[in-house]
């Protein structure tokens, strides 16, 4: 990997790692340290051996720091067994990348694939830590959707998810101020605009953003076991290759 400050991927990382140590500090949490810095460790050496055995070359990945520090802020470490679980995660989400493409991409996002198959098959539970900390991650995810030109799928997103949450506000007598609290700005920030396992159109990205605000509000209110963000997300993350035969100007790539 090479530590190129032009590179979003790098930058991310960079806030990523700020982030964390932030939380850390101010929460006075070794154990999210602890987990944090394995959940990377974990993804690295995994896509690493996967590289080795494929490539016969060790590299590691940009993409692989991001997936591993996207795991360690979403998982929670205050369970049984969580070394195995954070293991199961980082295989599955890094497997994902190499082994479920279309087209020559990925089709999940990586962290969300890996987080919830380990949910199935382990029972591991989410955390996400410091995702309620807007004045962080708004800036940041702002500055991150200019730079992967992912502009048009936060506008979706947003726009259909603070209508459909200030629907069932007014029905359910509560201020509309409230609506705001049920917004994971992690989810938003970081996740969301994953740039390989959104829309290329804009158009695409629209839809895009409103169909995953649409299924996040459904698994909220449905009652199923499960992260409604994550699951949400990976059906959206399905309809991609459709959506990008949708009309409209094609986005720039993120370098």
């Amino acid at each position: 990997m090479q530590f190129n400050l032009k590179s979003v991927k790098v930058q991310l990382t960079v806030f990523l790692a700020g982030f964390g140590a932030y939380l850390i500090v101010t929460g006075n949490d070794r154990d999210f340290l602890l987990s944090l810095l394995l959940a990377v460790v974990l993804a690295v050496a995994f896509e690493a051996a996967l590289l080795f055995v494929t490539r016969k070359k060790v590299t590691v990945s940009e993409s692989a720091v991001v997936t591993g520090f996207i795991l360690g802020f979403v998982l929670t470490a205050d369970q049984r067994n969580w070394l195995g679980i954070y293991a199961a995660a980082a295989c599955f989400a890094i497997a994902s990348k190499h082994i479920i493409c279309f087209k020559g991409k990925h089709i999940f996002n990586p962290a969300a694939f890996g987080i919830v198959l380990a949910m199935f098959f382990f029972n591991a539970q989410t955390a996400w830590k410091g995702t309620y900390l807007w004045y962080v991650l708004l800036p940041a995810g702002f500055y991150f959707v200019y730079k992967m030109r992912k502009f048009e799928v936060l506008l979706g997103y947003g726009v259909a998810a603070l209508s459909i949450f200030a629907v069932q506000a007014l029905a359910q007598g509560s201020g509309l101020a409230n609506i705001f609290g049920y917004l994971s700005y992690f989810f938003i920030a970081i996740m969301l605009i994953e740039p390989k396992t959104t829309p290329m159109t804009q158009m695409g990205k629209v839809v895009f953003g409103i169909i995953a605000a649409i299924l996040i509000f459904i698994f909220n209110n449905a009652g199923i076991k499960c992260d409604a963000e994550l699951s949400g997300l990976l059906l959206a993350n399905m309809a991609v290759p459709v959506l990008n035969k949708l009309k409209g100007r094609q986005g720039i790539k993120a370098k």
